[in-house]
């Protein structure tokens, strides 16, 4: 990781405001990915500083909720947004396929990731986003995640329960020193799974639990004895070489369709630096000296995968200010007045930067 050690803070001062990556898990999220469209750089810059007041503009219609919104960027598109010089580790998706297991690459410019107390929100939040992308972009992917029992996934395993809280989790995903221009920012991949529960329904609960490395019902991780070198546990273990865990912040999320028959896990991981998510990737895709690939994909399967970088809402504020002024937001169709001050990377409800 580059320029990074466990105890080292992120270079970001205390007038940089970063957008609502370190906020809270909540019940609802919907997860918005969009390409391009020739000539709609502009719009798309618009909305990206604009997104603070359309998220305050949805939550003024419900008092005491909270609601937030993430944009990110690809590679493809950062040089067609923003001139000049880019995030010096933000690169394209790089697909892993090994023996049959892929992780595939699939198209995304711009990441959407809305999180909310309840669906309504965040149902109302990507009507507005994607309105005013309207001929600047096409969306080419939505899922609506949910809460399942608590924080458990499809799987029925808890998720993300072993996140950095606190200045560690500041320290593993805010960019610091290593790339001042872009301090305050973050990397985030995102991966679609399907899994056949039918197969994974049909296993002993000993042999899931072997494949994950944690007990089903407390959530323990197994111990050096029992875990096994192809569990998912163990498999995305990256290690510094002082031995330390190199964390990153997951939001992972459940979807589904009864009715289609589809169930599956929204990964979504934030870091300082892609190359900690890439390193689990390959892992769990081409394995390790002592395992073939994570047992996990025996039952899942990546259907989608991106890499988006997170500028900061003061790198957006300062960009935009250099240009032509544009008009005033135009509140959202359905009526609602903007008030309060809340918005991306404005909760207060995560930890000080």
């Amino acid at each position: 990781m580059a320029a990074e050690s466990q105890g080292e803070k992120p270079a970001a001062e205390a007038s940089i405001v970063p957008q609502a990556v370190l906020e809270t898990s909540e019940p609802a999220a919907t997860f918005l990915l969009a390409t391009l469209d020739d000539g709609g750089g502009e719009q798309a810059r618009q909305l990206l500083v604009k997104l603070p007041s359309l998220v305050r503009a949805v939550l003024s219609r419900a008092s005491g909720s909270r609601l937030t919104c993430v944009a990110g960027i690809g590679s493809d598109a950062w040089d067609r947004l923003f001139a000049g010089q880019r995030p010096v580790q933000l690169h394209p998706f790089r697909e892993i396929a090994g023996d049959g297991r892929r992780a595939v690459a699939t198209p995304a410019d711009l990441l959407f990731h809305i999180r909310a107390t309840s669906s309504d929100l965040c149902f109302e939040l990507a009507v507005e986003i994607v309105s005013r992308l309207k001929g600047a972009a096409t969306v080419v992917d939505e899922v609506v995640g949910f809460k399942y029992f608590g924080e458990l996934d499809l799987l029925g395993f808890a998720d993300g329960t072993e996140n950095p809280t606190g200045q560690a989790a500041s320290t593993s995903v805010l960019v610091g020193d290593e790339d001042r221009c872009f301090a305050g920012g973050a990397y985030v991949v995102v991966q679609k799974y399907l899994h056949d529960l039918d197969s994974w329904n049909a296993l002993p609960v000993e042999q899931q639990q072997r494949i994950i490395g944690r007990t089903k019902a407390t959530n323990i991780e197994l111990d050096d004895a029992t875990q096994e070198p192809d569990s998912h546990v163990a498999l995305n273990k990256v290690l510094r070489p002082d031995g330390s865990e190199q964390q990153i912040l997951r939001f992972n999320m459940p979807f589904g369709s009864a009715a289609k028959n589809e169930y599956g896990t929204y990964f979504i991981g934030y870091t300082r630096a892609p190359s900690v998510i890439e390193q689990m990737l390959r892992n769990m895709f081409l394995g390790t000296a002592t395992a073939s690939h994570d047992r996990i994909l025996d039952f899942s399967q990546a259907v989608t995968g991106a890499l988006f970088f997170v500028p900061s809402q003061t790198f957006l504020d300062n960009y935009l200010s250099r240009a032509a002024p544009s008009p005033p937001t135009t509140p959202p169709a359905h009526g609602g007045t903007e008030h309060g001050s809340l918005g991306i990377g404005s909760l207060g409800r995560g930890p000080s930067i």
